[in-house]
């Protein structure tokens, strides 16, 4: 399973992490990942972190911590 990571900052401006060919993609705006509260669980079931791929592996991803792992030095990027 690979997993490719999006943070979006504006229209036509991603942060990326993971390879192009990925099974899973996950996408979630920055301002979503920069708030103090920022929690890729809650992001998901409040619809505000989406993805395409698999959901069992994006589940996974998300209850093992790698999503918020590899998310968030896409956040802090300059």
């Amino acid at each position: 399973m690979s997993v490719q990571y999006r943070v979006v900052v504006a229209k036509g401006d991603e942060r990326t992490s993971g390879p192009a060919d990925a099974d899973v993609v996950v996408t979630v705006p920055l301002d979503v990942v920069t708030a103090a509260d920022f929690d890729p669980v809650v992001a998901y079931m409040q619809g505000r972190l989406k993805s395409t791929g698999p959901t069992g592996e994006l589940l996974e991803v998300l209850r093992s911590g790698a999503a918020a792992e590899a998310i968030s030095p896409l956040a802090s990027h300059p």
